[in-house]
């Protein structure tokens, strides 16, 4: 395996995790942003107010695109060892 394999393995692992922690941490952001402004506007300072709506909907995006998910991750899984399992294996 070259040095490029090496990287061009390196960069597809970072992109699919990336890919795969998009949604759930985008979700994250748009939630604690409005949580905020809620707090904001209300002058409610509680520290907690923000954490229980963020938990529910971060769990409702993940049951949502988990099926999305598991399909990314057997893809690049199954990528990845016919890229390498023919330099590894010996040609078998």
């Amino acid at each position: 395996m070259s040095p490029a394999d090496a990287t061009e393995i390196g960069r597809q692992a970072l992109l699919t995790t990336l890919l795969l922690g998009l949604p759930v941490m985008g979700c994250a952001v748009v939630v604690g942003l409005a949580m905020s402004i809620f707090q904001a506007v209300t002058q409610l300072q509680d520290q907690t107010l923000g954490f229980v709506p963020k938990i529910v909907a971060m769990l409702a995006v993940l049951l949502y695109t988990l099926p999305w998910m598991i399909d990314l991750s057997v893809s690049y899984t199954r990528n990845l060892f016919e890229s390498i399992g023919p330099s590894v294996l010996g040609g078998y």
